[in-house]
């Protein structure tokens, strides 16, 4: 052992050999799971993509309560920050889209508050999670945000947490993929085993045999030689030339015999687990069919959405309004855009509805976005159809 590896030793370092069993190469794989690796997985990144664009793109509105009624609080400073431009640089989607990207993957999201004279929030940015640390006080969380190497220290009030799950420190939240590690590496290596095995010819070429033994240096530089001339789609079919008695064993093994297009299609269905999200909102349709494919999308909303959601607008009543404002104003999502289904379930619902007497007519037109009808409400209503209005007669037949 030389000085230098003792005193590496000692310090607690050590250097990592690219030679591995008998001298053979290893390559340093770059497989460890976090956020940017993680994405390079299919099925992650377009469950991540689901989640978070949906949760984007719904309208997020600021109520405000009138008795047992509700009504748009648009007048509010922040109906626009939650609804519009989240501040002068991100719309409100990019806004809660990367937020709820972050959650996905780091189990985190953070946003500075700004507000206005009235105490009213006015602006909000989102920080990245990697640049910010919490730290639990006397006084409360403090939050900690280092940027081109200024450090700022943020109040508990004036910053936006999300957590996607309450850790075992009561402080951040747990992030999926770190939970699962296993299961988002598996599909890294999986992803590298078939780009590997396709880069070599999308076969196993063989094993060298000599008659003697090799020093490291030459296993070296003979696994080198090697795959500079055949490793590669454009080295297939090359002719090797062998000196001094090696032989080559070809090898019969293709990525069936592995089963590892099998693998891959299981990765799909352990991510999908992972997130929550059904396998065809994600393009896997080897369970999906016509007749379950809406009850999927349903589910998505009720049991993949329906948390991030009501996080969302929890956390926007705990800490963008005040004690006093919580009692009058409230968000909510509108997810009836989701639910609602195909033309003839809605009809048959409007139908429903207006005959029974809980819905009125233009309050279905309103939800179908179509002009109001001066006077509609005001016909009346007998076995599902208005007086004024007659029923449709049946199709006349041919005779």
């Amino acid at each position: 052992m030389s000085i230098i590896t003792r005193i590496k030793s000692a310090m607690g370092l050590e250097s990592r050999s690219a030679l591995g069993v008998n001298g053979w190469p290893v390559p340093l794989s770059a497989s460890a799971v976090n956020p940017t690796t993680a994405q390079g997985v299919s099925a992650v990144y377009a469950c991540v993509q689901a989640i978070s664009e949906t949760v984007a793109s719904l309208p997020l509105i600021l109520f405000k309560r009138n008795g047992d009624d509700r009504e748009r609080a648009s007048d509010h400073p922040l109906y626009r920050v939650l609804h519009d431009m989240a501040n002068p640089e991100h719309t409100a989607l990019e806004f809660r889209e990367y937020l709820m990207a972050c959650v996905l993957l780091r189990g985190n999201a953070f946003a500075r508050i700004v507000r206005g004279y009235d105490g009213q929030v006015r602006e909000l940015w989102p920080l990245n999670p990697d640049n910010v640390t919490v730290q639990r006080t006397a006084n409360g969380l403090v939050y900690d945000h280092s940027k081109d190497g200024v450090l700022t220290r943020l109040l508990a009030h004036e910053v936006l947490h999300l957590r996607h799950r309450l850790g075992d420190d009561g402080v951040l939240g747990v992030s999926p993929i770190a939970a699962a590690r296993g299961v988002v590496e598996l599909a890294i290596a999986e992803n590298e085993h078939g780009v590997s095995t396709f880069n070599n010819g999308a076969k196993l070429l063989g094993v060298l045999k000599f008659a003697g033994k090799l020093k490291p240096e030459q296993r070296q530089a003979i696994a080198t030689s090697w795959a500079s001339q055949h490793a590669g789609g454009s080295n297939s079919g090359r002719t090797a030339i062998l000196e001094e008695g090696t032989e080559f064993q070809p090898l019969a093994m293709n990525l069936e015999d592995a089963q590892w297009i099998e693998a891959r299609q299981f990765s799909v269905e352990e991510v999908c687990r992972l997130f929550r999200v059904p396998p065809t909102i994600v393009g896997d349709l080897r369970h999906g069919n016509y007749s379950n494919s809406v009850e999927l999308s349903r589910q998505f909303v009720t049991m993949s959405l329906r948390r991030h959601l009501v996080a969302w607008e929890q956390t926007i009543a705990k800490q963008l309004l005040t004690d006093a404002g919580r009692r009058v104003y409230f968000a909510e999502h509108q997810v009836e855009g989701l639910l609602r289904g195909d033309s003839a379930n809605r009809a048959a619902f409007y139908s429903s509805g207006i005959s029974d007497g809980w819905m009125l007519k233009s309050e279905a037109r309103k939800l179908e976005n179509l002009p109001a009808i001066d006077g509609l409400d005001s016909q009346p209503v007998e076995g599902g159809y208005s007086v004024s209005t007659p029923a449709p007669q049946p199709y006349p037949s041919k005779q």
